[in-house]
């Protein structure tokens, strides 16, 4: 049996993607593992890349962008045989690893850190998936989990009250850098999961295109009593929305669409549509202050654009 099976979506990261897959193979130390990486229509020759450079890997090739969930399940399915599959061959169960990898493809993994979160979930047999520590592409802290947040929490959080008393996110900085703790939500840039609880849970929801998949996933595992953990010890670096960058105002957009139907999900159309007021009351002001200020920076104008866009579409959500 394989310890790990790690799954990277990429779309049009070559570049980052290559740095990412030569962390993991430098830093592995003893596990026995696979990768799999998901391409979702790159046009900037990633696949090709794994190819020639990473032959080992388990390449999936899509002739569309499938979304993150999607492909990520993709993989998963492939890791462990899946018969509903032919496409994707059969395995036989002894041979499915014991831990599903997350890893987005724009991070760097620390030597040690793939073993340190094995070697947590050994040792914790009640924990369903823990995270690292993430560091950004300066080195600094960057947050890698928060609570589990409500449409009160999010509006705390857009309102930026958080300077004032935290409730939307964890104080990490404060943390014991040396001391794993329990936690609500684990970011999917790096995200390590147990396969007995993926298979009580059920696999990322792909009803989702982008974002909020991970905390579905985490609310799923919290109900059926798994544990979530920040493991510090462990460190990889995140560079962060390397592909979403791409197309910024979708992709802003579609991450409030993502929470909406999270909200719509697990509370009903009454906590969707709350949800909805309380962003239109958080980002009408910021419209009107970004719109006086287009006048005088490019940078503004976009922005209110793209706030413009979301106040417009969030009655569709």
């Amino acid at each position: 049996m394989k310890d790990l099976s790690i799954i990277i979506v990429n779309w049009n990261t070559r570049d980052l993607l290559a740095c990412s897959l030569q962390s993991v193979y430098e830093t592995a130390g003893g596990l026995e593992f696979e990768v799999f990486v998901v391409d979702n229509a790159s046009t900037d020759g990633g696949a090709q890349m794994v190819r020639e450079r990473f032959p080992q890997v388990h390449l999936i090739e899509n002739r569309e962008n499938v979304g993150f969930a999607r492909a990520n399940n993709q993989a998963i399915r492939q890791s462990q045989g899946c018969p509903a599959c032919p496409e994707q061959g059969r395995r036989e169960p002894s041979r499915r690893s014991r831990y599903v990898l997350l890893l987005n493809s724009d991070t760097e993994v620390y030597p040690g850190a793939l073993e340190t979160m094995v070697q947590f979930m050994e040792r914790h047999p009640q924990a369903g998936g823990c995270g690292p520590r993430l560091l950004n592409a300066d080195g600094t802290l960057q947050p890698s989990c928060h609570p589990m947040l409500t449409p009160e929490r999010e509006f705390w959080r857009l309102m930026f009250f958080d300077r004032l008393w935290r409730r939307a996110i964890y104080v990490q900085e404060r943390w014991d850098w040396e001391a794993p703790r329990p936690v609500e939500v684990i970011k999917g840039a790096c995200f390590l999961l147990r396969r007995a609880a993926l298979d009580q849970v059920g696999l990322l929801d792909e009803g989702y295109f982008m974002y909020t998949e991970e905390m579905d996933l985490c609310y799923r595992l919290l109900q059926a009593r798994w544990q979530l953990w920040w493991v510090p010890q462990a460190v990889v670096k995140h560079y962060g929305e390397a592909s979403s960058r791409q197309v910024a105002e979708a992709m802003y957009v579609q991450l409030y669409r993502s929470k909406v139907q999270f909200y719509r999900k697990f509370g009903g159309p009454r906590r969707a549509d709350r949800f909805k007021r309380l962003i239109r009351l958080a980002y009408e002001p910021r419209l009107a202050v970004a719109a006086l200020g287009a006048f005088f920076s490019p940078a503004l104008a976009a922005r209110a654009g793209t706030y413009r866009r979301l106040l417009a579409e969030l009655p569709l959500m």
